[in-house]
């Protein structure tokens, strides 16, 4: 992997929140459950919070045909996720077989849970940012081309999205839950030429895609 795809990634990381790995006062004690929300952030000890909370996989979105991932969550309610997924275009799509990172940013405000094994998470959003491996991808515009003709880089991109989820709860020592999700996404250059050209339908400009999350450990309570 090149040094400039690395770059931008560990900029990503380190913007992240700080308690991405579920660092929290651990004199704080954990929230009730609400009566609809009942999600429970659960609090690792010491190299614990470096364990990934969830595994996910994903098809389309900008991020490559299929993408899949582990992330964190946090917060008091698990609000909080932040997810690094690797995907792939397959060369029908391109020059060449290739591959995407993803950094992924969520922010989940409310679940309703319903019964003993489902709950819905109604709406959520967040933001992530793509880059392709290949040499016809650039950041800076190649010197062939007039000075600003490309006012953009081809390799990174960034993306908002909002969704959906709906989980089924498990029983079980390890899988604690599965969510089926879909999102609907559209990047900054898409934003910018909807702007500029009136001829343009949201059906352009927007993204859909889908997957699955399975949240790996159970909530430990203190």
């Amino acid at each position: 992997m090149s040094w400039s795809i690395s770059k931008y990634l560990l900029t990503a990381l380190l913007a992240a929140p700080l308690n991405l790995f579920g660092i929290t006062d651990e004199t704080e004690e954990l929230p009730t459950p609400k009566r609809w929300d009942k999600r429970v952030h659960l609090k690792y000890e010491g190299w614990e919070r470096l364990k990934p909370t969830h595994a996910k996989i994903q098809y389309a979105g900008g991020m490559g045909v299929m993408s899949a991932g582990v992330g964190w969550d946090y917060g008091k309610r698990r609000q909080w996720e932040t997810d690094f997924l690797i995907g792939y275009l397959p060369a029908k799509y391109a020059t060449d077989f290739l591959f995407t990172l993803t950094v992924k940013q969520n922010y989940i405000p409310w679940s309703m849970s319903f019964g003993e094994h489902w709950a819905l998470e109604p709406f959520y959003c967040g933001l992530y940012l793509t880059t392709i491996a290949g040499e016809e991808f650039w950041e800076k515009e190649p010197g062939r081309y007039p000075n600003r003709y490309y006012n953009f880089s081809t390799k990174i991109r960034p993306y908002i999205f909002v969704g959906q989820r709906l989980n089924f709860n498990l029983k079980h020592s390890i899988v604690k839950h599965i969510s089926l999700f879909y999102e609907v996404s559209s990047c900054e250059l898409y934003i910018i030429s909807k702007a500029t050209n009136k001829s343009l339908t949201m059906k352009d400009i927007l993204r859909f895609s889908f997957g699955a999350k399975v949240q790996l450990f159970k909530n430990r309570q203190k």
